[in-house]
């Protein structure tokens, strides 16, 4: 299937999918008048991208990710766990740090609330 075939199934813009093709998340082939001519896994296979993509992967560990995920159980090593470990804690560390700015800012909030005069008693 050409690019915007792909596009049109996996509802992922050509763009984006000329954009994995150059991380090397998906591959096609080419015809004989050199348009790309993916095969019809890749359907599948962007759609899980878009999925990975959404939990705040970036395409590097992703592309670690596809060859374990696509694997079959019985030949899964312990190495699709240990990624997805350390991602949940890339991620619980994110989440952290966030609370932490947001502790941060309620309670310079509550400090300059207490000592900013209001427009309506001024």
């Amino acid at each position: 299937m050409r690019i915007g075939e792909l596009a049109a199934a996996s509802g992922v813009s050509t763009r984006s999918l000329r954009y994995y093709e150059e991380q090397g998340l998906i591959r096609s082939g080419r015809t004989p008048g050199g348009w790309r001519d993916f095969d019809a896994t890749m359907i599948e296979r962007v759609v899980m991208i878009q999925h990975l993509l959404a939990a705040g992967l970036g395409t590097v560990t992703i592309g670690e990710l596809l060859p374990c995920l696509e694997a079959p159980a019985e030949e899964r090593t312990g190495e699709l766990e240990v990624l997805l470990a350390q991602q949940v804690q890339r991620l619980e560390d994110k989440r952290r740090e966030i609370n932490r700015e947001l502790d941060v800012l309620a309670a310079l909030k509550r400090d300059t609330a207490a000592v900013t005069p209001t427009l309506a008693s001024a």
